[in-house]
């Protein structure tokens, strides 16, 4: 019970030192822009995009499922950034599965700059069936995916990473030693629908 409590106020206090950033991020821009500095608007404006992304990427990590299969989450090695308007990214959240040498990486990233050449593959007819039969289009929740299968040279087992575009955020997740109904399995558990409107 104890434990639980402590979650809870330290749940909250991060909670209100976000707000505090983003609303002492805002009082800056709005002050520098009045000022004529365009250059610290921006980044304190920056900086409130960073604050934004890193709570939605919070927000996220709580639809994630506990476990994959036999696989518990690692939630204290859950990572999720606002990156902001740098580099062109926004929000990049990161949650792992099992430990050992079977595990489960999900990673969302937002304004993903693999998202243009991933639709164009999907959007090629002839992917789906054809070269060596290590990659294939698959469609997982209504949405279509790339699905590669590696060999692992030292066990000889079956690595797939799933490679989902939802509109600007792709969501990659990474299984080793599975097999593909696993995968497409667990990847079904995943809420792509609900992070496809939250990572907006």
């Amino acid at each position: 019970m104890k434990k639980i409590l402590t979650l809870l106020v330290i749940s909250a206090c991060a909670h209100v030192s976000l707000a505090q950033d983003f609303n002492k991020n805002l009082a800056d821009a709005r002050s520098s822009y009045a000022a004529g500095n365009l250059s610290n608007s921006r980044f304190a404006m920056e900086q409130m995009l960073h604050t934004l992304d890193a709570a939605i990427g919070k927000d996220i990590l709580k639809l994630l499922p506990p476990k994959m299969d036999a696989l518990a989450a690692n939630v204290k090695d859950d990572n999720t950034t606002g990156t902001g308007t740098n580099a062109g990214l926004g929000l990049f959240v990161q949650r792992t599965y099992g430990t050992g040498a079977k595990t489960a990486t999900v990673d969302i990233i937002n304004n993903s700059p693999l998202i243009t050449s991933l639709n164009a593959l999907l959007a090629l007819p002839f992917i789906g069936r054809g070269g060596d039969g290590n990659q294939k289009v698959v469609k997982v929740q209504g949405y279509k995916a790339v699905l590669t299968k590696t060999e692992n040279t030292d066990t000889k087992k079956l690595d797939y990473d799933l490679q989902v575009p939802l509109q600007n955020t792709l969501v990659t997740f990474k299984v080793t030693e599975a097999q593909e109904a696993d995968v497409l399995r667990m990847a079904n558990t995943i809420p792509l629908e609900k992070i496809a409107q939250m990572a907006q």
